[in-house]
């Protein structure tokens, strides 16, 4: 298979283009800039020149492949409104060139979604719909609706800490937060759980999606369901030698700065029914396992 991927040398794009070539598919990248496309080159996939903003380069990568893995989104924290805008028009653009074709198409979304849209405490499954206006709502139900046109469409939502050796997400973030403060924190009792995946685990769901997904179906890139905020800061404190202490709600957006809402969220969220449709399990060291290994703190 002949597969587009857009976020091609990115920390989870670039695990995807292996695990692609591994199986014996052909991978055609992404990429804005020399340095992208030299990686590419090394990788052993071919290099399409564009950006997320070029929405005909974007058409014509998904027009000339066989299937379709769009990991790429604008991180941009002072403009997120504009970045959910972008991705929503690359998932239509791309949605639109492979329309009445059959090929597949993965796009990339969360699992915080859930946490915005359940009642607080309840497990988040693949079977719950969001609503347009959640952050990458808009785009999920995009790419859901293109099942009813033709593409076998299909919606990964990852963990907020896809993690493992060269991380540069939300859990280096803490590390630097508890650095910088002096102590590593968490928000009251710290019973709040975050899933997790590792990187390796999240590129062969991304592979086996675009193999054999069905079409309209929601996946979950996820490993760890829900590991108590308390357990992160713990281990954090303890590899920097540092206390590890309990703060207010009111004090979480001065400590944690960005991250203060994500810090308290409860996300608890499965990837059984994934398990089930795909015959993925995940493999690779869990997030605590993966931290306690001590690469994350090596400066």
């Amino acid at each position: 298979m002949r597969v587009f991927i857009t976020g091609a040398t990115g920390f989870i794009g670039s695990a995807v283009v292996c695990e692609l070539i591994d199986a014996g598919h052909q991978v055609v990248g992404l990429a804005r800039s020399d340095k992208a496309a030299a990686s590419l080159t090394v990788a052993g996939a071919k290099v399409h020149h564009g950006a997320l903003d070029d929405l005909d380069s974007l058409h014509k990568g998904a027009a000339a492949a066989d299937g379709v893995i769009h990991l790429a989104f604008k991180h941009d924290f002072s403009d997120y409104a504009g970045a959910f805008a972008a991705d929503l028009r690359a998932v239509e653009t791309m949605g639109a060139a492979l329309e009445g074709s059959g090929n597949p198409f993965v796009i990339t979304s969360g699992t915080l979604m859930l946490a915005w849209s359940l009642p607080p405490g309840r497990l988040g499954t693949e079977e719950v719909a969001v609503d347009a206006a959640v952050p990458r709502g808009a785009s999920e139900n995009a790419a859901i609706a293109l099942a009813e046109r033709g593409v076998r469409s299909s919606v990964v939502r990852l963990a907020p800490s896809v993690h493992g050796p060269g991380e540069h997400g939300f859990v280096p973030s803490l590390i630097g937060i508890a650095r910088d403060k002096g102590v590593s924190a968490y928000i009251g009792d710290g019973s709040n759980r975050w899933p997790a995946v590792h990187r390796l685990d999240a590129a062969r769901l991304f592979r086996l999606a675009v193999e054999s997904a069905p079409a309209g179906s929601r996946l979950h890139g996820v490993g760890d369901e829900g590991v108590p905020f308390r357990d992160i800061a713990g281990i954090i404190g303890r590899h920097l030698n540092m206390p590890v202490v309990s703060i207010s709600h009111e004090e979480a957006d001065a400590h944690f700065g960005w991250l203060g809402a994500m810090v308290s969220t409860d996300n608890q969220t499965s990837s059984a029914l994934t398990q089930e449709r795909l015959g993925w399990r995940p493999v690779q060291p869990g997030l605590i396992s993966d931290l306690d290994q001590g690469h994350y703190f090596r400066t």
